[in-house]
């Protein structure tokens, strides 16, 4: 019973999806907008820097939630802190009330990470943004940051359990980013930099698709 509930509080939480509820209170949809995403980086891209970095922030404090009411609430539980930071990036990636089509998962695993270990959550916050500003692209970012974070949790913990959990999420944002990773092979996937040089990008990712 406990895992259930613990099962249901991480995806419960995790499919309270800002992006889409702020882009509906403006008229649209934002999966029909941009790269298809609910989450923050296509919100940043769709409705400014601003709105962007307010959906980030919502989205890593509610899994820091879920992984910290979890672990309060199940202490008995040993994988509590695990499987609902994994069940917070699921309910966030396919959130029911939404068709099971939400975001990618990269703000809830950073939420995530910074429930489990601080330290880790800087180290990793720091490589990675490195790793961004240096391909400039975001997408990178989840794809490895999941692949270190379970590795580390893995060496740390010798949890087999709580590796699977974190493997399986790993494949599953690896899966979500596949047409990411496509858009870069093709030259369509939008840089980092379209933040402040908007006009540039868009009219690049024009040029690469009519090629």
């Amino acid at each position: 019973m406990n895992i259930v509930l613990c099962i249901l509080l991480g995806y419960c939480i995790g499919g309270i999806n800002p992006a889409y509820i702020i882009s509906k209170l403006k008229g649209f949809d934002i999966r029909k907008h941009g790269s298809g995403n609910a989450g923050a980086s296509n919100a940043m891209m769709m409705m400014g820097k601003k709105v962007g970095a307010l959906i980030a922030v919502f989205d890593i404090f509610k899994a820091f939630i879920a992984v910290i009411l979890a672990a309060k609430l199940f202490p008995q539980l040993k994988i509590a802190k695990v499987l609902a930071g994994v069940c917070c990036i699921l309910g966030h990636i396919f959130p029911a009330l939404m068709g099971f089509r939400g975001g990618k998962g990269l703000a809830c695993l950073g939420g995530f990470v910074m429930a489990y270990d601080i330290r880790i959550f800087g180290i990793l916050l720091l490589c990675e943004a490195i790793l961004a500003l240096t391909l400039d692209y975001v997408c990178v970012v989840p794809i490895t940051g999941s692949m270190i974070f379970t590795t580390i949790y893995a060496f740390t913990t010798s949890d087999p359990v709580g590796t699977l959990l974190l493997s399986a999420i790993s494949i599953i944002i690896l899966l979500k980013h596949i047409e990411n990773l496509k858009r870069i092979q093709n030259g369509t996937e939008a840089h980092i930099s379209f933040l402040w040089r908007k006009d540039e990008e868009i009219a690049r990712i024009k040029q690469n698709s009519n090629s």
